[in-house]
């Protein structure tokens, strides 16, 4: 496995990867930065794209990823790489997709190994409410993304 950090504008992130995928996307403590490696190619793309995407630049993350989880969670992931950049999908919209319910797709999101990159801040509860967001301060994180792409939730 090959890890390393990069500090971005939603806080320091910990990208992760085995062989030549990316498994893991997670917010990281100061203290970690002692622990990491040379980027394994994979990651030094997925950095890249990472410091494209916040400068407005990436619209469309290019990347081999490998993501653990149920066969629903990846069919809610991979769902949610279909999202436009700029756009949100509702979880009710997604479970009626998905033959599942809502609260099924928002556990899923919540469970999201590579956040950003598999852009769960882009699902909304229903009437355009933000719903939750496990990553970096919770909501504020999934607010900033958001607005990034130019979406601005009242």
């Amino acid at each position: 496995m090959s890890i390393c950090y990069i500090d971005s504008a939603v806080g320091r992130l910990a990208l992760e990867a085995d062989d030549d995928c990316v498994t893991s996307v997670r917010w990281a403590s100061a203290e970690e930065r002692a622990r990491s490696t040379a980027p394994n190619p994979v990651l030094k793309e997925a950095i890249r794209q990472l410091d494209r995407y916040f400068n407005r630049k990436l619209r469309r993350f290019d990347l081999p990823l490998a993501a653990r989880g149920t066969d629903h969670q990846k069919r809610v992931w991979a769902m949610m790489r279909e999202i436009p950049f700029g756009e949100t999908a509702t979880y009710g919209g997604m479970a009626m997709a998905l033959g599942s319910g809502p609260r099924a797709v928002g556990m899923a999101c919540g469970r999201n190994p590579i956040p950003i990159i598999v852009p769960c801040h882009r699902v909304l509860g229903a009437g355009g409410k933000e719903g939750g967001f496990s990553g970096g301060r919770g909501l504020p994180t999934k607010r900033q993304l958001l607005a990034i792409e130019g979406v601005v939730l009242l």
